[in-house]
């Protein structure tokens, strides 16, 4: 297997999991120059917030889009919008990418901004 097949296995495994529980997700998807995260309702036919380091409002406070300060700010606001939404919790959806760098960046930005996952 090469390594986008192996990621995308992983991300299947973990996404049949929440299934089951039937919970929002926080879903991530990362690029080389970017970084994107949403919400997505149980039933996963709904996307209830989304974020990214695309949108003019978080890529004007940034000099550069592809490190962890970025992900951060986009963790601080996936998590502002979700709580606006009236999401407080959700399941991680890191879409098999390991978790660390950048997707724990995230993730840890949108704990310290009040979503529970």
């Amino acid at each position: 297997m090469d390594k986008k097949n192996t990621r995308l296995k992983r991300a299947t495994k973990l996404r049949c999991k929440i299934r089951q529980l039937n919970a929002n997700r926080l879903s991530i998807h990362k690029t080389s120059q970017h970084i994107y995260a949403q919400v997505i309702s149980g039933d996963g036919t709904t996307t209830l917030a989304s974020a990214s380091t695309n949108q003019s409002v978080i890529k004007s406070g940034l000099k550069n889009t592809s490190n962890i300060t970025a992900a951060a700010e986009v963790g601080k606001h996936i998590a502002q919008k979700a709580i606006a939404a009236g999401i407080t919790e959700v399941a991680f959806d890191r879409s098999g990418f390991k978790y660390h760098g950048r997707v724990k960046a995230l993730a840890d930005a949108a704990r310290e901004a009040g979503l529970k996952f």
